[in-house]
């Protein structure tokens, strides 16, 4: 069984203790550090190898947005899971245009951390529930283009299961079609959709109302 390697980047000192308790029912987890903040997590991240990463988005001294830009800019492979409350939906465009690969509310149980870390290892997406339907209740929120693009029901069927956080692989298994085929039916949905990457797909599927929720 691989282990991965897992950093807290949180400014509460109780929150990341909570944290890491439940992450001890995690076998394949490993924490191998935390930070209070985003630069403390980029001197973290430059003495020790990180797989994946439980972001908090509001810090003192660098956030978790700009934490995670300077991250992935330095290490393209590193996992990033967005840890949020309430109220902050308008960093979540942002997080995701800069490349993160989930999104988890801070009083999540064990077996949606679990979920959420399952889901990103594996390549998919993940978005908590609560959170998907607050994103619907937001009136403010915009809307990523002013019409909904015409999609083919290949297309829809691959960007439904791309929601339920499946990858590539699965996705092409569920289908009973090729991998590259699966490969080109999301390139087509990033290029008609104009979203940079998977995440951003399931932000433009919940906010369209392509997907139930």
């Amino acid at each position: 069984m691989k282990e991965y390697r897992l950093a807290i980047v949180d400014d509460h000192k109780m929150f990341r203790s909570g944290l890491r308790f439940l992450l001890n029912d995690i076998p394949e987890i490993k924490v191998v550090g935390e930070a209070s903040n985003g630069l403390e997590f980029l001197e973290l991240a430059a003495k020790d190898i990180i797989d994946i990463v439980l972001m908090d988005i509001n810090m003192p001294e660098m956030n978790g947005l700009e934490a995670t830009r300077e991250a992935l800019k330095l290490y393209p492979k590193l996992k990033i899971i967005v840890l949020s409350m309430h109220g902050e939906e308008e960093y979540y465009d942002q997080m995701v245009d800069a490349g993160v690969q989930g999104f988890l509310l801070k009083n999540s149980g064990v077996e949606d951390l679990s979920a959420a870390l399952q889901t990103v290892i594996s390549g998919g997406t993940y978005f908590s529930q609560e959170l998907l339907v607050g994103i619907l209740d937001k009136k403010k929120q915009r809307i990523f283009q002013d019409e909904v693009v015409k999609l083919t029901q290949r297309e829809l069927e691959v960007l439904k299961l791309v929601c339920e956080g499946f990858c590539n692989t699965d996705i092409a298994e569920k289908l009973f079609i090729s991998h590259r085929t699966v490969d080109r039916h999301r390139s087509n949905l990033l290029s008609k959709t104009g979203c940079p990457n998977s995440t951003s797909l399931v932000m433009y599927a919940v906010k369209n109302r392509i997907i139930e929720v």
